[in-house]
């Protein structure tokens, strides 16, 4: 028996044949496509993420040969989690410091630190030049701002 497919039981044949216009094709795909989006919105991959880190990183590194090491291992990824690893989607601060509010000015410390990296990365580049490779200054070049 085939499936229900787009709000059409397509194992049935009936006597009479309907015929579906394009239209109503596209609005009961389209109305499935917003229930698709709805059920998106109670979506669990937040949490699936973190528990494949949490193994990944902790329990498949280690033996878990009693419940005491397993309850060890996973209070420190969740200490190291929420103290110690800067998360991108808090633009590098730690979740307790957007909890406690202590990282405002971490973003723009690592915005500080990625300009300095590049201005010693090209002054570094530009100092180590191949003998084929003809030294030029910034000024010839155009210096490309940070």
């Amino acid at each position: 028996m085939l499936p229900l497919v787009a709000g059409f039981d397509m194992s049935r044949r009936q006597s009479t044949r309907v015929d579906l216009c394009r239209g109503d094709i596209l609005e009961t795909l389209s109305r499935a496509g917003l229930l698709a989006q709805i059920d998106v919105s109670f979506s669990n991959s937040m949490i699936e993420a973190w528990w494949r880190s949490l193994k990944h990183q902790r329990l498949f590194l280690h033996q878990l040969n009693d419940l005491a090491t397993r309850k060890q291992l996973v209070e420190f990824y969740v200490a190291a989690h929420n103290a110690v690893m800067p998360h991108s989607a808090f633009k590098g601060q730690t979740p307790d410091e957007m909890y406690f509010g202590r990282g405002e000015a971490v973003p723009d410390e690592l915005a500080d630190r990625r300009k300095e990296a590049r201005r010693r990365r090209l002054e570094r580049n530009r100092e180590v030049a191949c003998s084929v490779c003809p030294r030029s200054s910034p000024a010839q070049k155009g210096d490309v701002a940070a």
